[in-house]
């Protein structure tokens, strides 16, 4: 059969339920709702997909970044991909089934005027290891410590775990993640999908010269609605005890990375256990400050949460000197005090944010979902005082990899 006659080869998007962590990020992200999820996947239209690509940088484990060249009358349906538990493999094509197989049909490309969604990597950060363990060959790490970070009668129960690799290859950078395995099954009898975790050490380790790195884990006993309910990861890591050993993946993450040239700026904007990317960049200056390396860039973080007693490391970072760090700590339901959130931090320091706005300055934002249309009006506010207009800014920023966002 002709190629005129023979039917279209299509390059079809699909997401690895192996690997997908179920943060939603790349529903979120796409601009014409091609992808959706039910209770177990999630899964993308390919009779809506155009193919844009915004959903691809977001993707904390690259498991959006998935092909298969099929024809277009057997693409794989939304139902399908509901059902599956892993990924099909590529099948051949010949022209003997009366496919052109010297003939793909690409996507239609999207609206070049669609605004960026996320951003690129800081032009000078190290090139990030990525997905040098997965969830049939995961990596097996020792438990070196579980610390409480929380105050002991504080209600959030939040945990500095230390994991251990031995000789294992694993090196991570600031604002990478690991994934971790929990035991056991779901109630539909199949094994936990992987959850991801960000790490809170830097790159030569929780203790440099050890083969280790540190996370920082709350014990999950509500729901967003405020309802009882047991967090199968969060609940298995709290519960570890030195010794024990853990299935891990990863690392995850390309996007997420601090800048390594001496004179960037950083921002660091996060909530509770968002703190944990902000710590390993901190950390990893400070160390290198503390040998004698020059580090011209200043450091500006704004950190939330309800009570001191539930901030973590918040005595260490009462010890961090302000030439340093320019630390602001955000209270909302401190004692004898008013709400405040991080948002009305930048805005109390608009003077000196808008500063570092206007030099070269990453900004980096972790934590829950809620606090980031708060932070974004801030910065549009501080932005509108100083003579600055934050959408061109803010475009400016996601196209040269100085803006980057996880929320949960």
């Amino acid at each position: 059969m002709g190629s005129t006659d023979a039917e279209a080869l299509i390059r079809q998007h699909l997401i690895d339920p192996e690997v997908c962590i179920r943060c939603n990020t790349c529903e979120d992200t796409c601009p014409i709702d091609a992808i959706s999820h039910d209770d177990r996947n999630y899964v993308v239209d390919p009779n809506i997909c155009n193919g844009c690509n915004a959903c691809l940088p977001p993707c904390p484990t690259g498991s959006i970044d998935n092909w298969r060249t099929v024809s277009k009358s057997a693409a794989y349906s939304v139902l399908e991909q509901f059902s599956w538990d892993e990924l099909p493999e590529q099948q051949p094509l010949t022209a003997g089934d009366g496919v052109a197989a010297d003939t793909i049909e690409p996507p239609p490309q999207h609206n070049a005027a669609l605004s960026i969604t996320s951003s690129s990597a800081p032009w000078s950060a190290a090139e990030p290891s990525l997905h040098l363990y997965d969830i049939k060959q995961p990596l097996l790490a020792t438990v070196a410590g579980n610390y409480r970070l929380t105050d002991t009668d504080a209600e959030s129960d939040v945990r500095h775990i230390v994991l251990d690799f031995g000789q294992a290859h694993f090196p991570v950078l600031e604002g990478q993640s690991i994934g971790i395995i929990p035991p056991g099954t779901d109630d539909a009898g199949r094994p936990h999908y992987l959850r991801l975790y960000s790490v809170a050490s830097p790159r030569n380790g929780e203790r440099p010269g050890y083969n280790n790195l540190s996370l920082t884990v709350k014990r999950v006993v509500l729901d967003h609605d405020g309802k009882s309910v047991r967090g199968v990861a969060s609940n298995y890591l709290c519960d570890l005890q030195k010794g024990d050993t853990v299935q891990v993946t990863g690392p995850f993450g390309a996007h997420y990375l601090m800048p390594n040239h001496s004179g960037s700026n950083i921002i660091m904007i996060c909530t509770g256990t968002g703190a944990a990317p902000m710590r390993a960049m901190t950390e990893y200056r400070r160390r290198l400050m503390a040998q004698g390396t020059p580090v011209e860039g200043k450091l500006m973080l704004f950190f939330g949460a309800r009570k001191p007693g539930e901030l973590p490391y918040f005595g260490p970072l009462r010890k961090l000197p302000q030439s340093f760090i320019d630390i602001h700590l955000a209270f909302s339901r401190a004692d004898n005090e008013p709400k405040t959130y991080v948002q009305d931090q930048l805005r109390a320091s608009s003077l000196a944010v808008a500063e570092l706005l206007n030099a070269d300055t990453y900004i980096y934002i972790c934590g829950v979902k809620g606090m980031e249309a708060g932070v974004m009006d801030a910065l549009r506010t501080i932005c509108e005082g100083a003579g600055m207009v934050w959408a061109d800014l803010h475009q400016k920023m996601l196209v040269e990899g100085r803006f980057h966002v996880e929320t949960y």
